[in-house]
């Protein structure tokens, strides 16, 4: 297993040096400018350049394919609820719907170029004089006369999109590791807490930027700027006016309305006074709260952790990393080998008569039950797995009892033992003074029978 995760670790990091790689030609800029375009002959469109699949994208596609293959190996393995439940699992299927789709649309721009690229060719020698139909001249363009829905322009986003994601992917393997794994861990939680969070934070951002944008939509072209006119104006200068990048002139109006431009001025110091001083700073609180209770219990959590992810290698995955397990491995021939046999073994049966038809079926339903049996059978490291979340739960649980007394609890407890003491004192001086009555009782009484004894003898 531990040669298995070095091994798809280092997988990993060669993925994100491809991609890194893949934009190393334009660290210093690009020399061709937005407004320029380009060809190797004269009939060549411009478009068949800038769609054309590198070696280096040739190669992340590989690696991607094989992903794939990875996956669905997995989700073939595992029961589809619990490969949903795993949050790694939803960003590795994120993170490859994406890279597929950037890959679709930019081949999509591909075939387009190139079938305006065979019409050109059989028409014209060259393009210098040449008057070309608008779908065959729109390959010609630059960029900057490119229409918004054009595929490669969907790519290059989507891809953009993909490889953010890919490099968060990292955070996965940090629990191997002591001393970032109890920071991967309270990263997690905070990202809890942010979804906590933005249910708050969504209803008071929806109601402002609907307010103002009712408040200043009849405004347009009569306000210092474009804020608050439309619905993504609106929506912008509010999200910066969190990070304080907005204008207090984004609620000024150029005309003489000082009605409208009061409520606008007040309903503007209010969302900033709402969002920035009280729920920015309640978020601060949160990632405090949680970064203290990982840090109070750090080498706890990092051990469950880290042996979380080792037992996840011992899982019937994929041996190989990706992208070498898109070449078949002896195993996977022979299982394919017996796959094959074992159905043309069956099919000839059938053909040899009923008998063998009953046979074949009493056979299949006797291996049919003995892979159920195998398959409720639990492996011996998954119960080791529930044996280790059980028992951490157990012990969060009653560190949890023993330290959830709050301070009335405490001073109630107090009081009670002061009253217990008290009493016990008050008991301890009764018992005291029950004791010297009896003494001097007893002392009495003594003195009693000597009188009596001395009155006798004379």
């Amino acid at each position: 297993p531990f040669l298995k995760f070095v091994t798809h670790a280092a997988s990993f990091m060669i993925f994100l040096c491809l991609l890194v790689l893949n934009a190393a030609d334009r660290f210093a800029g690009t020399s061709l400018l937005p407004n320029m375009t380009t060809h190797d002959y004269p009939s060549q469109l411009f478009r068949i350049k800038t769609t054309t699949f590198t070696w280096m994208e040739i190669l992340i596609i590989s690696w991607v394919i094989g992903k794939i293959c990875e996956e669905c190996k997995t989700i073939w393995s595992q029961d589809l609820e619990e490969y949903v439940s795993d949050p790694w699992k939803l960003l590795d299927f994120s993170i490859l719907a994406i890279f597929m789709a950037s890959f679709i649309a930019r081949w999509m721009a591909f075939w387009h170029a190139c079938s305006a690229q065979r019409y050109v060719d059989e028409h014209y020698d060259d393009l210098i004089n040449v008057t070309l139909p608008f779908e065959i001249r729109y390959f010609q363009l630059a960029r900057i006369h490119w229409m918004p829905s054009d595929p490669q322009l969907i790519s290059e986003g989507l891809y953009a999109v993909a490889v953010v994601l890919s490099f968060s992917r990292i955070t996965c393997i940090l629990p191997a590791n002591e001393r970032f794994g109890p920071l991967q861990i309270s990263l997690g939680r905070t990202v809890k807490d942010i979804f906590k969070f933005m249910v708050i934070f969504i209803t008071v951002f929806v109601a402002f930027m609907v307010g103002m944008f009712n408040l200043y939509s009849y405004y347009l072209g009569a306000k210092h700027n474009l804020a608050f006119t439309t619905v993504e104006e609106s929506f912008k200068t509010l999200f910066w006016a969190i990070f304080g990048l907005s204008e207090v002139k984004s609620v000024v109006i150029n005309i003489n309305h000082k009605f409208i431009e009061n409520i606008g001025y007040v309903l503007y110091g209010v969302y900033n006074v709402i969002m920035v001083i009280v729920l920015l700073n309640m978020l601060i609180a949160m990632f405090n709260s949680s970064f203290q209770e990982i840090q109070d219990d750090a080498d706890v959590e990092w051990k469950f952790a880290r042996a979380k992810l080792w037992f996840s290698y011992f899982e019937n995955s994929g041996t190989l990393p990706v992208p070498f397990n898109l070449i078949p491995s002896p195993k996977s021939v022979v299982s394919v080998l017996l796959a094959i046999k074992k159905i043309l073994w069956i099919v000839f049966l059938k053909k040899s008569g009923e008998n063998s038809n009953d046979e074949v079926e009493l056979n299949n339903l006797q291996t049919c039950e003995g892979q159920k049996k195998f398959a409720l059978k639990p492996a011996h490291h998954q119960k080791v797995m529930n044996s280790l979340i059980k028992r951490y739960i157990i012990k969060s649980q009653r560190e949890k009892d023993r330290d959830g007394m709050n301070e009335g609890e405490l001073r109630k407890i107090k009081l009670d033992i002061s009253s217990l003491r008290c009493e016990l004192l008050e008991r301890k001086n009764c018992d005291v003074n029950t004791l010297m009555e009896l003494v001097r009782w007893l002392e009495e009484v003594m003195d009693v029978q000597e009188m009596d004894g001395s009155n006798k003898h004379s």
